[in-house]
């Protein structure tokens, strides 16, 4: 049995709570079968963690996150905070998550799994076998650039401005994490940026360049401008293996590749840094659906997001490559079984809530590795 790997769990606010209970569930699967042991520990993030202690993160789990192999992430905010000031926001504990354990590159697949295709708003023949990655450079560019902030002009009125700023490391080091994964998918990448309008796009664009030409020959490199690559994906997605591109364009973009799979509630994300002497990269791992007050304590949110999240924290954290594929192949047989979250029903299928999808899917964990 490999040795125990240190975990911390932050299930955050909303639904996070909820679903991640089904993570706990897989974890304890897994701890039964004696496949590997995890030193979980879990802590409050986000609105949880100013009620409690009024921080959005406290400083003892920032040092719980960096002493940890993985964070995995649930969700956090909702409209209880949303009063607090820009300064209070439950978002800021994962933007100071990834900034203090420097965690530059968020990989956001956009899977079309067979049983899901008329999920998706496109048609099935658009989608259908769709498999891409989104690579975000997420510590720098427009989010964290200086200066940054709203002054009072001469005459009385208001100027707000935020500064779009890469350096040549900080492209490097992303373009490489995409032009690795391409080399174990299909070998292409695009790279995407506003070369024809933004300095930091032309920039961008001279960098991955210049870097595809002294080491990553081997993999076909693309270029193509934001909103063309936006219109490209609801055209055509299927062309794309992985796109590599800024913070603020891969906010964008994420979200509307999430959407050709039909739901939210499917999608999972991993934010990995830079591999240390041992080749061991810090990492996070949550969904993309956020914290849907909305049906928060409902019972009816879908699991299989943060589940995802989990088999992604295996399979790029630990090397465990086959159970991250068990979990995935067990959420696709719980799917082609008919039984659905409400997020993805379709006609001919049942509906079921969070904790029946989450003991559906240990159901098929055991048949699979029996």
């Amino acid at each position: 049995m490999p040795a125990n790997k240190k975990l911390l769990v932050l299930p955050g606010d909303g639904i996070g709570p909820e679903v991640m209970r089904e993570v706990r569930r897989v974890i304890d699967w897994m701890d039964r079968r004696r496949t590997v042991t995890f030193d979980l520990t879990e802590d409050l993030v986000g609105g949880a963690a100013i009620d409690a202690r009024g921080t959005p993160i406290a400083d003892k789990t920032m040092e719980a996150a960096l002493a940890s192999d993985a964070v995995l992430f649930g969700s956090v905010g909702g409209p209880r905070w949303e009063k607090l000031g820009f300064d209070m926001r439950p978002e800021l504990a994962i933007l100071r998550l990834r900034k203090e354990l420097d965690l530059f590159a968020n990989l956001r697949p956009a899977i079309v799994l067979d049983p899901l295709v008329d999920a998706s708003t496109l048609k099935a023949d658009v989608v259908r076998g769709l498999d891409l990655m989104i690579v975000r450079e997420s510590t720098g560019g427009i989010y964290f650039g200086e200066p940054r902030g709203v002054e009072t002009l001469a005459d009385g009125s208001k100027r707000g401005y935020d500064t779009e700023t890469y350096t040549t490391a900080e492209i490097e080091r992303v373009s490489r994490v995409a032009f690795e994964l391409a080399r174990q998918r299909q070998g292409r990448v695009c790279s995407v940026e506003k070369a024809n309008v933004m300095q930091s796009g032309l920039f961008w664009r001279e960098v991955v360049t210049a870097l595809h030409a002294r080491e990553y020959a081997d993999v076909s490199l693309s270029h193509m401008y934001a909103d063309n690559c936006a219109m490209q994906l609801v055209r055509n997605p299927r062309q794309f293996d992985v796109i590599v591109t800024s913070n603020i364009f891969g906010d964008l973009l994420s979200d509307l590749a999430s959407m050709l799979t039909g739901s939210l509630g499917m999608l999972p994300s991993a934010t990995m840094g830079a591999p240390d002497s041992a080749g061991r990269r810090r990492a996070l791992y949550e969904p993309i659906h956020g914290s849907a007050p909305d049906i928060a304590g409902k019972g009816i949110a879908n699991p299989m997001a943060q589940i995802l999240s989990f088999a992604m924290l295996l399979r790029y954290s630990f090397g465990m490559d086959e159970d991250a594929k068990l979990i995935e192949r067990a959420c696709t047989n719980v799917l082609a079984s008919g039984l659905r979250t409400a997020d993805v029903m379709a006609p001919g299928t049942a509906k079921v809530g969070t904790s029946v999808m989450g003991e559906a899917i240990l159901r098929e964990l055991d048949k699979l590795a029996a």
